[in-house]
């Protein structure tokens, strides 16, 4: 199995590449675990609707350009389904049941994702209607993906 991760932006605080790193680390021995960091498109201030639009398509171009045929692609948004840790680590092993060896999962950037990613995507998932940075999410994130496997094996960790 193997964990990729595309995301909009690139990591800056040293405290979250460090929670990153450690979760990493702890992927290591489930799971082979990539990361692509994409360059975010400027937003001018006071953008217009159709400039959105457009720096979503760029993004969105840049995005699928990255995402295998074979891909099981998990998009982060926040009109996707939320799920307990448990049903999420039960969707992860059913789809890996089902043949599924690279998951895809994507962060978009401020403006979110184009609808050319989500509708590529296997998944929509979301983490509840609060807005969370998207350099946070990235932490929160692969602390589920590792949930999940310690779930999967009936870790204690989990409690």
């Amino acid at each position: 199995m193997k964990i990729k991760l595309i995301c909009v932006g690139k990591l800056k605080e040293k405290y979250l590449k460090e929670g990153i790193a450690e979760y990493v680390k702890r992927l290591g021995r489930f799971t082979k675990y990539d990361v692509i960091e994409l360059a975010d498109e400027k937003t001018p201030d006071q953008a217009s609707p159709a400039e959105n639009l457009t720096i979503l398509a760029k993004e969105g171009d840049t995005i699928l350009s990255k995402i295998g045929d074979r891909d099981y692609v998990v998009a982060l948004a926040i009109e996707g389904k939320q799920a307990s840790s448990e049903d999420f680590a039960k969707h992860l092993e059913k789809m890996t049941l089902s043949g599924y060896s690279t998951f895809t999962f994507i962060i978009g950037g401020s403006l979110g994702l184009d609808a050319r990613v989500k509708k590529r995507a296997n998944h929509l998932m979301s983490f509840g209607s609060m807005t969370l940075p998207h350099q946070l999410m990235r932490l929160v994130l692969l602390e589920q993906i590792y949930r999940t496997f310690m779930i999967q094996q009936g870790s204690p960790y989990h409690k």
